[in-house]
């Protein structure tokens, strides 16, 4: 029988089937951060034990680090965060893991470092502290978030216990149209097969739109995967993919590339292999999406009215209402025109250079509307030198934009990134959940680069495509 990547990864891991009926798997790559990884190390400590494989893993700092660049000398001004930096340093040290730390060059949020390093490989199982691990996908590999007791069995042994997931098929098909990018297709996907549509499912994203991405347009489909429930999400390896990875520090170099990538493509899903599921979403008829609630499949295009409660089904409709009065809507209010404090782009969602073209096309001999804070944050050290290579920081800072250090950021407001009070933002980044960029009353909007930008100079939700249109302001 004709098999899927999911399949070939894992019988290829599976180091065999436990008395849970669960496969104890092999995990190739483990990445670490600052937040979830001291406590596993302590768990560690306490059993007696030592890392089994260091090679395997890999660190960086990313969740806490002030992006501000005045502020990331240490030790750090917030105390908690300067904890958390002192454990990983010393664990890794100990342990002998390799750090990515500020003065290595290579410093950056987790999941965009990966595949920018050639870390991430085609048929790979990778795991990560983190809920995005799933970005990884995105070069054929199969990536999970895990926990922290798990981060500990991931060190301790080098494998997971895991139940395989089902198996969905997401086809993009069709031409996306112009102002219309990769963020927009994940949101829509969300929209439509809901935050637990994924539930105990693997999602395999495929069509000729997906073809046609980039690699750095399937690393943002990928990382929203767990925003629709799904276990994983990867697109199968193919020239995209190879020509992508080829030349990066952790790729195999020369004939042996040459030999990888043969391994490579023979890992991708056969034809007639049988999934659990297809869901089939129409290119051409996405436009940009904003979400209007407080989770990401509460959204709408950027033309449409947010929809009324008694319209979603009956186990959902007390929490769209929760959303309203949160977010401070009313049903069939244009979600366009809806003003905004902040504007964010970066993120593991949506900071890698293609990105920062993107939302820089915008922001091009313009200027960011009086009253709003405008933060530009790169996904990685590497992505800010060629951003500024190609003197994409100017643009922003002319326009007025903040042009901030690598780091989680606004993402998740672990850090000094924080929204104020009531504060709307215009995010690139992932969820939209209360409280989620640090303030517990804050309120966001989650749209693409592009849209980002365009809220930005416009100080309300706007269509980027009228901007692109209308050429500079």
């Amino acid at each position: 029988m004709a098999k899927t990547l999911l399949d070939k990864i894992w019988d290829a891991h599976t180091v065999r089937t436990l008395p849970s009926g669960q496969t104890q798997l092999l995990i190739g790559l483990h990445l670490v951060h600052e937040v979830t990884s001291p406590q596993a190390y302590q768990m560690l400590k306490d059993a007696g034990l030592r890392v089994r494989m260091p090679e395997r893993t890999f660190a960086t700092i990313d969740h806490i680090i002030p992006t501000a660049a005045d502020r990331q000398q240490r030790p750090f001004a917030d105390a908690l965060a300067e904890e958390m930096t002192v454990h990983l340093v010393r664990n890794t040290r100990e342990s002998g893991v390799a750090f990515f730390d500020l003065d290595s060059g290579r410093q950056g949020i987790v999941h965009v470092i990966g595949p920018e390093l050639g870390l991430t490989q085609p048929g790979m199982t990778i795991a990560c502290g983190d809920s995005h691990t799933s970005t990884h996908g995105a070069v054929g590999a199969l990536a999970f978030g895990i926990g922290t007791s798990q981060v500990r069995d991931v060190l301790a042994t080098q494998c997971l216990a895991m139940a395989k997931p089902k198996l969905r098929q997401v086809r993009v098909d069709g031409m996306l149209t112009p102002g219309v990018y990769a963020k927009d297709v994940i949101l829509w996907i969300i929209h439509v097969l809901g935050v637990k549509g994924g539930v105990g499912y693997a999602y395999e994203y495929a069509g000729s739109a997906i073809d046609r991405m980039t690699m750095e347009e399937r690393l943002t489909v990928c990382n929203m995967s767990i925003e629709g429930g799904a276990r994983a999400g990867y697109v199968n390896p193919d020239q995209t993919t190879f020509d992508y990875l080829r030349g990066r520090p952790y790729a195999p170099q020369g004939v042996a590339f040459d030999r990888a990538v043969t391994w490579w493509r023979s890992m991708a899903t056969e034809t007639g292999a049988p999934f659990d599921d297809v869901a089939r979403i129409d290119a051409a008829a996405i436009q940009p999406v904003v979400t209007w609630g407080i989770n990401p499949e509460q959204s709408v295009g950027v033309d449409e009215r947010i929809p009324d409660p008694r319209e979603a089904p009956v186990e959902d409709q007390s929490t769209w209402h929760e959303a309203l009065q949160f977010m401070g809507f009313r049903a069939g209010q244009a979600i366009a025109g809806t003003k905004i404090d902040v504007a964010f782009v970066g993120s593991c969602t949506n900071g890698r250079l293609s990105d920062l073209r993107v939302a820089a096309e915008v922001a091009r001999g313009r200027k960011v509307a009086r009253g709003v804070r405008a933060l530009i944050v790169p996904g990685s050290q590497e992505v800010a030198r060629a951003a500024e290579r190609e003197g994409l920081h100017e643009i922003f800072q002319e326009a007025g934009f903040q042009w901030r250090k690598a780091g989680c950021s606004m993402c998740l407001g672990m850090n000094e990134d924080k929204l104020q009070g009531r504060e709307v933002s215009a995010s690139s980044s992932n969820r939209n959940f209360k409280g989620r960029q640090g303030s517990p009353t804050g309120r966001t909007l989650l749209m693409s680069p592009a849209m980002v930008a365009a809220a930005a100079i416009a100080g309300a939700v706007t269509d980027v495509r009228d901007l692109l249109k209308g050429g500079r302001g």
